[in-house]
């Protein structure tokens, strides 16, 4: 798959096929949300690969839209972790580029994904810092949930040309 057709085709997937995914195809766009673009350079993030059903189960009691997790294999969260800033304030957007690179990566695998927020909610945060024992300098920013679509997702018409300008307002 191309880059553009990724970009084109990516849907949010919510439901997914009773298979497990292999653990290299999640360590590989786990890679690829590695070579996001960040302020500086700075690469202020962490991972935690989640594939124990348990954990997985429990995480809608504290992150309700992500109510999903309950019939997935796997999911992904991004952290942020504050021993890596030196362009203090980015972190959203060095994080934001990693999770889109992450769920296009996993689309490009024929995985489907779906990007549940965490940041900056208070109860969501301290769910996950709390489930994985995040240590206080460690900021869990995103939570993507991962398996085989149970069906394949049809292309939406997101593109508006009136929202576009050159120049000027």
């Amino acid at each position: 798959m191309d880059t553009i057709e990724a970009l084109l085709t990516r849907r949010s997937v919510r439901k997914y096929q009773n298979k497990p995914v292999p653990a290299e195809l999640i360590e590989e766009a786990v890679k690829a949300a590695m070579f996001a673009p960040s302020a500086r350079n700075q690469q202020p993030w962490e991972f935690i690969i989640v594939d124990k059903r348990e954990l997985l189960d429990e995480i809608p009691s504290f992150s309700p839209h992500a109510g999903m997790a309950k019939g997935a294999p796997a999911g992904v969260l991004i952290c942020y972790n504050k021993d890596y800033d030196v362009a203090e304030g980015f972190f959203p957007q060095d994080l934001g580029a990693a999770t889109e690179n992450l769920l296009l990566a996993l689309h490009a695998a024929g995985l489907g994904a779906v990007w549940t927020g965490v940041y900056p909610r208070e109860d969501r945060m301290a769910g996950f810092v709390k489930m994985f024992g995040l240590p206080e300098n460690v900021i869990p920013y995103s939570f993507t949930i991962i398996g085989w679509p149970e069906k394949e997702a049809e292309p939406a018409e997101r593109f508006k040309p009136e929202r576009i300008r050159y120049n000027k307002w």
